[in-house]
């Protein structure tokens, strides 16, 4: 299950590596959608998806999933318990002993190393060619509209949404990656 599969890259990577998995594409916004069931069809993977456009609270129920990815989404929840709350429906879809890999923005905003990696982070950007107007906006969103947490609550938050602790597998920057495995015991939503 790819939720909040946008565009549907890490999908058709997915899908290529492993041509034996089936895949369900999250994604509430219709035409990031589109563009991942024309990717999905060009690639030959789509008869191996099902898309569904919307969110987790209204993908039908059906069987457990073996593992999910989450990538550059929940730093959108401005409030920790409904953070909590969106990771808490992943796993109510997993299988136990699940996976769970999810990347998210993460960094404690009121340190040194926050600012210096800030500095870098819009480098990158400038060096990527992302227009100028783009980058500020990205700036000013930091902490109002995207949730910047220190790395240790985003874990946190996901230990307690029916998860085992989270083992951090990556950081790039600002961006922190980990997977975790759903516990074994039952979860209420």
């Amino acid at each position: 299950m790819c939720v909040g599969a946008g565009t549907g890259l890490e999908l058709i990577y997915l899908a290529q590596a492993f041509p034996q998995w089936q895949f369900t594409a999250v994604e509430p916004a219709a035409p990031m959608l589109d563009i991942c069931r024309q990717r999905a069809e060009e690639c030959g993977i789509a008869s191996r998806c099902t898309f569904h456009e919307g969110y987790l609270d209204s993908l039908p129920a059906s069987h457990s999933f073996d593992a999910a990815t989450c990538l550059l989404v929940s730093h959108f929840f401005m409030q920790q318990d409904e953070r909590r709350n969106f990771f808490s429906q992943i796993a109510s879809r997993l299988c136990p002993n699940g996976y769970l890999v999810s990347a998210d923005l993460a960094s404690d905003m009121s340190t040194s190393a926050y600012q210096s990696l800030s500095e870098v982070w819009v480098r990158m950007l400038r060096y990527s060619e992302v227009p100028a107007e783009e980058i500020e906006k990205f700036r000013d969103s930091y902490g109002r509209n995207t949730a910047v947490l220190p790395p240790i609550e985003v874990e946190s938050i996901i230990a307690s949404s029916g998860f085992d602790t989270p083992v951090l597998f990556l950081q790039t920057l600002l961006i922190h990656a980990w997977y975790a495995r759903r516990t074994p015991r039952s979860l209420e939503v």
